[in-house]
């Protein structure tokens, strides 16, 4: 099986489909860490260091089975009700569909946030779907939870599946079953191999203590919790983000770009700091040799963006699975 990532990041999704048997003959990215970890760890891969609009995919045309990524979604005009190719072109989605256009691949898979359903009250989620049908593919998508397959982390990935109209009817792909219970962070943060982390002030550090593990900023003592979250104290929603302690016997939140701003702290259950570099892998189930290049928030960027590697895995061995019953 053949492939072209796009939006490679620090290699999540890249390296979830070489474990499930899919050789990618070119991984996009723009970003020079993400690059450097690309090569670092696997100096064999055609990494092309570049802006997107500024890649020719057409050598590859007829020549792939899967076209996949993430394309951050920025906002579509609306010309009429078109609701086509058009209204989406100078948007990173567009460059996917190109992609899609130039390479005509059997099948691709567009990953994005849950939030993208709903994105303008779900137009701008109704336009992918109208271009990848303007483009010759049939349709399917579900939300899949990692923590149900094998991931300690709740992080909610929206899962596009296209498969192109000629095959529709000889590949046949499922989803991968999820598992009825969630992994939890015990299960994952056992004998993790030493790694920096970016520290707490020490103001930080004397909240955090007081936080049990499961807890957030509702465990603090009144006062010093109208300090430490200022207007948020008294804003709506549950805040539950804020000053918060994962504890073992839970998945962690979501990862984020960084493990110690305000609103999305993800405090170690025993320790009084963030999660180290190799913890943040851990939980996106990186393997302990998968080296991060760059600064240390580079690295920590690269794993927060990244599509946990077991759950590409998963969506992975289903692909492969569906294409290879097609051509028995």
């Amino acid at each position: 099986m053949t492939g072209i990532e796009l939006f490679a990041g620090g290699g999540g999704m890249a390296l979830g489909l070489e474990q499930a048997g899919i050789e990618d003959l070119e991984f996009v990215e723009f970003n020079k860490p993400a690059c450097d970890t690309l090569r670092a760890n696997r100096p064999n891969w055609n990494v092309v260091e570049s802006d997107i609009h500024e890649v020719d995919f057409t050598e590859y045309k007829g020549k792939v089975d899967l076209v996949s990524g993430g394309a951050p979604c920025q906002a579509f005009s609306y010309a009429g009700k078109r609701l086509g190719f058009g209204d989406t072109r100078g948007t990173l989605f567009a460059e996917f569909a190109r992609c899609v256009k130039e390479t005509e691949p059997k099948m691709f898979l567009f990953e994005n946030v849950k939030g993208l359903l709903s994105h303008d009250k779900g137009r701008t989620f109704a336009t992918i779907l109208h271009v990848f049908q303007e483009l010759g593919y049939q349709v399917e998508y579900k939300v899949l939870n990692a923590a149900y397959f094998g991931v300690g982390q709740k992080r909610q990935r929206l899962i596009v599946i296209g498969v192109r109209n000629d095959l529709k009817d000889k590949i046949q792909f499922e989803y991968p079953t999820p598992e009825d219970h969630m992994t939890v962070l015990r299960d994952v943060l056992q004998n993790v191999p030493d790694s920096p982390y970016q520290p707490y002030s020490e103001s930080k550090r004397k909240v955090m203590e007081l936080v049990p593990a499961g807890g957030c900023w509702i465990d603090l003592p009144e006062d010093v919790a109208k300090e430490y979250m200022g207007k948020s104290y008294y804003s709506g929603g549950g805040r539950r983000g804020m000053a918060r302690r994962i504890s073992w016997d839970e998945p962690c939140l979501t990862l984020t770009t960084s493990p110690s701003q305000k609103q999305t702290e993800r405090c170690h259950p025993d320790e009084t700091r963030p999660f180290t570099v190799r913890e943040y892998a851990r939980i996106q189930s990186f393997p302990d040799d998968w080296k991060f290049e760059g600064s240390l928030s580079d690295q920590y960027k690269q794993i927060g963006n990244a599509v946990p590697v077991e759950l590409a895995r998963r969506i992975g061995v289903q692909i492969v699975s569906a294409i290879r019953k097609a051509q028995a």
